[in-house]
C-alpha cells in the first residue's frame, strides 16, 4: 500500500472496482470494493492520484476523496475506451483508468460543485416537463385530429382544443371522448404551471449571479442559458478558446482529413445536448428578430438569403457560443459591433 502512488477506480451502485499502481506504473493490486468500505480504504491510503470515469456520482466521489488528501481527476468514458487491453470487466476498466489517468496529454473534466449539480438538475427537471408537455400536446392533437377538429399550429393555439372539449354542448366530441381528452388538458395545463414556476426561479437566480447578468446581455441567451453554461460549464477557462468551447458543445463541423486534404462535414453534435440545443434555440429566436429588424446584424440577413434558416441557426449559435467563452473570461459584457462603430470617437 505504501507503494502506491495512482489509483484507477471504477465507479458502480454497490460493487467497486479498484485498481493500484506504483510509480513506475506496475500494478499492486486491483480489488473489489463495497460501497461503504470505499471512504475508509481511501482514508487509510497516502495521497495519490486517483482517476474515474466521468458518469452518475463521479462529482460526489471525487469530492469526497478530495477530501481526504488525494488528487481526484474525471475522465471522459470515451477517452479510457482505448486504454482497455480485451473483453468488458471491471477490473480491465480500473486498470486502464489507472493507465489513461497518469497520460500528459489526456484531458479532464472538471469537478462540479453540489450547487453546480443542484442548478443543472433544475435545468434537466424544467427539460423532462417540457418533453412531457409536447408529448401530452402531440397525443391531444392526434386524438383530436381524428374526429376532425384542428387547431393551428403553435403552443397558445392549444386553448382552442380545451375551450372546445370543455363545451358540453359541441356534439362533435363523443362522451368517452371529451372525459378522456378532459384529463388530458388538466395534465398540460398542469405541467405549464410546474415549468412556468421553474423559469421563475431561475430568472431569480439568473438575476443575483453577476456573470449570468453579464451573459444575459448577449443576443440569444436569456436567463436558462445563463444558467445551463454555468451548470454545465463550471471552469470555462479549460479551454484555450473559443472554437475550443464551441467544439466541445458540439457546434463545429466534424473533420475527415487525411492526407493533407481538408474534409469537413456535418456538426459533431458532441457535448452537453442541452446546452446545444438552448443556444440553437436562442439563436433561431435572434434569427426571427433579425428578418424584420434592417439595423440588426445585416450579415445575418445576407447570410439567409444564402443558407437554409437551421444552418444559419447553428452558424449564429457557434459564434454565441465563442463570445459566451469570451465574457466569462476576459469579462465585460456584450457590445454590438455595429454599434460600437457608430460611435463618435472621443478625443
Amino acid at each position: 500500500m505504501k507503494d502506491v502512488t495512482t489509483i484507477g477506480l471504477d465507479l458502480a451502485k454497490q460493487v467497486f472496482q479498484v485498481h493500484g499502481a506504483d510509480a513506475e506504473g506496475a500494478p499492486q493490486f486491483n480489488r473489489k470494493l463495497r460501497r461503504a468500505d470505499v471512504l475508509r480504504f481511501f482514508a487509510k491510503l497516502p495521497p495519490c492520484l486517483v482517476g474515474m470515469e466521468a458518469c452518475a456520482s463521479a462529482h460526489y466521489w471525487a469530492r469526497e476523496i478530495a477530501a481526504l488528501g488525494h488528487d481526484v481527476k474525471l475522465l471522459p468514458p470515451q477517452y479510457v475506451k482505448p486504454f482497455v487491453k480485451r473483453g468488458k470487466t471491471d477490473a480491465a476498466d480500473a486498470e486502464a483508468i489507472s493507465e489513461a489517468v497518469t497520460r500528459k496529454t489526456m484531458r479532464f473534466v472538471p469537478v462540479k460543485t453540489a450547487e453546480q449539480q443542484a442548478a443543472a438538475m433544475v435545468l434537466k427537471t424544467r427539460a423532462l416537463l417540457v418533453r412531457q408537455r409536447t408529448q401530452a400536446i402531440n397525443a391531444l392533437r392526434a386524438h383530436m385530429g381524428e374526429l376532425g377538429i384542428i387547431a393551428p399550429v403553435g403552443i397558445s393555439n392549444v386553448k382552442e382544443l380545451g375551450e372546445i372539449i370543455r363545451d358540453e354542448s359541441d356534439a362533435r366530441l363523443p362522451p368517452a371522448a371529451r372525459f378522456a381528452l378532459a384529463e388530458m388538458i388538466i395534465q398540460i395545463e398542469l405541467l405549464a404551471e410546474q415549468i412556468d414556476k421553474l423559469e421563475r426561479e431561475i430568472v431569480v437566480r439568473a438575476r443575483q449571479d453577476a456573470d449570468m447578468r453579464r451573459l444575459a446581455t448577449i443576443p440569444g441567451v436569456g436567463a436558462i442559458i445563463a444558467m445551463a453554461v454555468k451548470a454545465f460549464v463550471p471552469d470555462p477557462g479549460g479551454f484555450k478558446s473559443g472554437r475550443h468551447f464551441a467544439a466541445w458543445v458540439g457546434l463545429t463541423p466534424k473533420a475527415h482529413s487525411s492526407g493533407g486534404k481538408e474534409r469537413l462535414g456535418r456538426i459533431s453534435k458532441m457535448g452537453n445536448q442541452e446546452l446545444r440545443s438552448l443556444l440553437t434555440t436562442g439563436a433561431a429566436s435572434v434569427l426571427r428578430h433579425v428578418r424584420y429588424h434592417d439595423k440588426a446584424w445585416p450579415w445575418l440577413k445576407e447570410m439567409l438569403q444564402r443558407r437554409p434558416f437551421k444552418v444559419v441557426a447553428v452558424a449564429l449559435a457557434n459564434k454565441i457560443a465563442r463570445i459566451i467563452w469570451a465574457l466569462l473570461n476576459r469579462g465585460g459584457v456584450y457590445r454590438d459591433p455595429v454599434q460600437i462603430v457608430a460611435e463618435p470617437v472621443r478625443g
